[in-house]
């Protein structure tokens, strides 16, 4: 599971005020450290009243969600973790529960590649921290105890507001949706406040609804394993593009590069593949799979792809190769030559 650890929440608006005798601007810009990233938003098309509300609505939920969503620091989600270790059933904090409920949907949906009951799996190899990881990894015998356990999202039972678990190794660490959830909570908020034209890029995942103008929003996929971006892409309104890399997380000791991303099958970083990008409407969804693609790896990315959903897939694997189905492949512009491509059927 990708962890995209959650920090605090620290908002500086970068959103420009003119005075009145200045032409208003087109867009209106913001940026804030939450979810352990960079989030910055753009919004086209508005008037600064309406750009300055929006913006700082933007600012009070995020703080909000990071309170609620952080499952290892006192809050809505750090609680749940508690009870559901208890086994009884209790009533879940509905700032939570929502997410719970996308999350164990789009679990079942990855045939459980995409898990985020790993909780405990995930702090046995250190990515539960806010600061990063040095190591050394666990031992074999504590993997393969907690292995044996074999919690799932499956084992969370949920009726209206209740919940329980029937598994005392269940964890949640929510870090591959929420950042996903978010955005599609954020986008619904501005369309609400009559905000028809925006772009929110959390760390390189991005949402958009609306256009830039005339065109469409226009955003760049990160390389990897060298600088710049591999390609450029169009996103047509309401589509949101995710990209799960090993790069994001990781630490080395004795020599080996252990990354973040868990496959919860071997209790072992995902091996085989660098980088995993989606295009989606749905953003929570797109996390998610970015996630359970990468660790269904080049043999089995195809057919996890098609069980959830997604429709535009490019894998990276760890020499370098391109691994991508013809609907994506038609969107992408490369910017780098010299790329060896596998091109799959259509999904």
């Amino acid at each position: 599971m990708i962890i995209k650890r959650l920090k605090p929440a620290v908002f500086f608006l970068t959103l420009i005020l003119l005075s009145s005798c200045q032409p208003e601007p087109k867009e209106h810009h913001a940026g804030l450290y939450v979810f352990g990233t960079i989030v910055d938003v753009t919004l086209y098309g508005v008037d600064r009243h309406k750009a300055q509300q929006a913006l700082q609505q933007i600012e009070t939920d995020l703080q909000y969600m990071h309170r609620a969503w952080h499952g290892w620091q006192p809050g809505p989600l750090g609680r749940i973790n508690e009870l559901l270790g208890l086994g009884g059933e209790f009533s879940a904090n509905p700032s939570v529960l929502g997410l719970i409920t996308k999350a164990r949907e789009l679990s079942t949906a990855s045939d459980h590649l995409f898990n985020p009951a790993i909780g405990r799996l995930i702090q046995l190899w250190g990515f539960h921290s806010d600061d990063p990881p040095k190591g050394p990894p666990p031992s074999d015998d504590d993997i393969r105890e907690l292995l044996a356990k074999n919690p799932r999202m499956t084992d969370i039972q949920i009726n209206h507001v209740r919940m329980k678990s029937t598994n005392p190794a269940l964890k949640l660490d929510l870090g591959a949706i929420a950042k996903g959830y978010a955005l599609d909570q954020l986008m619904t908020s501005l369309q609400q406040q009559g905000v028809e034209n925006a772009i929110i890029n959390a760390g390189g995942d991005i949402k958009v609804i609306g256009k830039h103008g005339e065109r469409n929003w226009r955003v760049g996929i990160r390389h990897p394993r060298t600088d710049g971006v591999i390609a450029g892409v169009d996103l047509a309104p309401g589509e949101s593009i995710f990209t799960s890399g090993d790069y994001e997380r990781f630490y080395k000791h004795d020599g080996h590069r252990y990354h973040h991303i868990i496959d919860g099958n071997t209790g072992y970083p995902a091996t085989g593949v660098s980088s995993v990008t989606v295009i989606h409407p749905d953003a929570a969804t797109a996390d998610a799979a970015a996630t359970a693609i990468f660790i269904a790896g080049t043999n089995d990315w195809h057919r996890i792809a098609k069980k959830m959903g997604i429709k535009y897939v490019m894998l990276i694997d760890s020499v370098g190769d391109v691994h991508i189905n013809p609907a994506m492949r038609s969107r992408l512009e490369f910017k780098q030559p010299s790329l060896t491509f596998h091109l799959s059927e259509a999904l």
